[in-house]
């Protein structure tokens, strides 16, 4: 066993492995839960979610550059607080955030697969976990690189999407709009922002990432932006062309707005759908486990984290650790808790790290990447407020 991670990813392959995460971690499963909440204002929803994330990115986007580990928040509220326990605690957080996010698009994809594949749920998500943690193992490059293709797959499947659904007939729920209920558009907002968990995961490819202090800011950026347009553009398509009810009952809610344009059999893009599930969980396993090797340099009982297998240069215990969770949590946890969870485990993390750019800057201004000092009290303000409209919004 070696301790050294390969340096093998540039710029495209890095956005297209954050596009990919993001896109695969919720759209094709979470738009009739959002639309549930917002109704026809779930597209607001999907860019309040992007806007609540932006600073938030731009601030990992001048800590990655301050700090390029594969630890990732960890380290970076470990030096911006100066405790070793919080930084450990914060990178246990990111790495059950990606579990949950994993097994949640692990179970929403093997339900697409079980749409057109006569297969148990449980028997797909067995199935396809194993095939993704073999991927993971065998190196990074060849996971993004997989992730890329997964990714091209699922952008067509949404361009599907949104070419079936402008030619279906108008719901009538289009015609004729409700007013906004502001509670549930912010949470709904909640959890379309489980959709925008991705970005982050680029900071934890430091390690792997040629040139880091450019690479890792354009790609956090040009992937969030990417990620944001798409996600309006579907909802409204999908809202536009099939009954808000509909919408929310549906485990498939993409695969009824292809269906109401009639452009071809639904099988194509439940397969795509699957395509785009394997990609988010492949993601989320790459990250939790770097996560949780850059954890193990820490020492103590995490340090057996901290090893790379000779021949593939990947963490091969935290890899098989975290997929073996990530099919524990698909096979015996619902989707919507997944994804709540999630989302507020994520929120909280935001929290601290925007918390712990404010306190570096106080001691040191200059970085390869600078933002500006209000950027990061945006990010935090925003994370804790959108917990606080959450915790309402659950409340009432």
């Amino acid at each position: 066993m070696s301790t050294a991670l390969k340096r093998r990813i540039g710029p495209g392959l890095l956005t297209a492995y954050g596009v990919g995460v993001m896109v695969g971690a919720g759209i094709y499963v979470l738009v009739g839960a959002v639309a549930a909440e917002a109704g026809l204002y779930a597209p607001l929803a999907f860019l309040l979610a992007g806007l609540i994330a932006a600073p938030s990115a731009l601030s990992y986007c001048e800590l990655s550059t301050r700090i390029p580990e594969a630890a990732g928040e960890a380290a970076y509220v470990e030096t911006g607080f100066s405790a070793r326990w919080l930084g450990v605690l914060v990178g246990l957080g990111v790495t059950f955030g990606g579990t949950l996010s994993a097994a949640a698009v692990l179970r929403g994809g093997a339900g697409y697969l079980t749409s057109f594949v006569d297969i148990p749920l449980e028997a797909a998500v067995i199935v396809l976990g194993i095939l993704l943690t073999v991927v993971a193992l065998v190196g990074v490059l060849e996971s993004l690189a997989l992730a890329a293709v997964f990714t091209l797959v699922e952008l067509t499947g949404l361009a599907l999407v949104i070419w079936s659904g402008m030619s279906a007939p108008v719901s009538p729920d289009w015609l004729a709009p409700g007013g906004i209920y502001l509670s549930g558009v912010g949470v709904a907002a909640t959890l379309a922002f489980f959709a925008f968990i991705g970005f982050e995961d680029i900071v934890n490819m430091a390690e792997e990432v040629r040139n880091p202090s450019k690479t890792l800011p354009f790609a956090i950026i040009a992937s969030l932006v990417i990620t944001t347009l798409i996600y309006a553009g579907v909802t409204t398509v999908a809202v536009r062309a099939v009954p808000i009810e509909a919408l929310s009952e549906s485990s498939r809610p993409l695969a009824l707005v292809f269906e109401a344009g009639g452009k071809g059999p639904v099988a194509i893009l439940s397969a795509i759908a699957v395509a785009a599930a394997l990609n988010g969980v492949l993601a989320q396993l790459v990250m939790a486990s770097r996560v949780l090797y850059g954890l193990g340099k820490r020492g103590g009982v995490l340090r057996v984290f901290h090893q790379t297998h000779a021949r593939f240069g990947t963490p091969v215990v935290a890899t098989l650790f975290v997929a073996l969770c990530v099919l524990f949590a698909a096979v015996k946890l619902p989707l919507a808790g997944l994804a709540s969870v999630t989302s507020v485990v994520l929120l909280l993390v935001f929290s601290l790290v925007n918390g712990a750019l404010i306190a570096i800057k106080r001691t040191s201004s200059e970085a390869p990447f600078h933002v500006a000092t209000w950027v990061p009290w945006s990010g935090l303000i925003l994370s804790l407020g959108t917990l606080i409209v959450f915790g309402l919004g659950v409340a009432i």
